[in-house]
């Protein structure tokens, strides 16, 4: 993934430079190129925005298909380029990770569609706690709660991606 070029890298990169970087992020191509087209913006905060306002035009059909490329909670467990990530979600008791995972399938056979969560932290616990609260809302407004979440990744993506204002000194 590409992290802390910096905005103004960013909205110099040759277009299909930029949508690859987008996409690591948000696994949209529409989402991507329609951002990577919207260039240059001004600040973090108009690029958020766009990317927000983007997200949420998207059709049903293209957020399932944004969210079958989302790992699966406890596929790379502790990986540091995962922190931050529903696939890092880990606990080393095999019962609450087994449990963990009935839940998850539990979820998308009542959805029809799979699991995403934004996690501050590799806790199950609190993945747990968020499946199993989730899993009372009816279809319609779980959709509205996975775009939430899927905003809130995109974001915490689009701000490694970016880094500080002015990016790291080796880009």
């Amino acid at each position: 993934m590409h992290q802390g070029l910096g905005l103004e890298a960013y909205n110099a990169l040759p277009t299909r430079r930029a949508v690859h970087a987008v996409y690591e992020c948000c696994y949209s191509v529409v989402l991507a190129t329609d951002l990577a087209g919207g260039r240059p913006f001004a600040d973090h905060a108009a690029l958020f925005r766009q990317a927000d306002a983007l997200l949420f035009s998207l059709g049903e059909d293209s957020i399932d298909r944004v969210l079958q490329a989302y790992p699966h909670i406890g596929r790379r467990p502790r990986s540091p380029k995962s922190v931050c990530e529903q696939c890092s979600v880990w606990d080393d008791d095999p019962e609450v990770m087994t449990q963990l995972n009935s839940e998850v399938r539990h979820y998308a056979e009542r959805f029809g569609f799979g699991f995403v969560m934004f996690v501050e932290d590799c806790c199950a616990h609190r993945a747990m706690a968020g499946i199993l609260d989730r899993l009372h809302n009816d279809r319609d407004t779980e959709r509205k709660v996975v775009r939430n979440e899927l905003a809130r990744i995109n974001r915490a993506r689009l701000e490694r991606m970016l880094g500080p204002e002015g990016g790291y000194y080796n880009w």
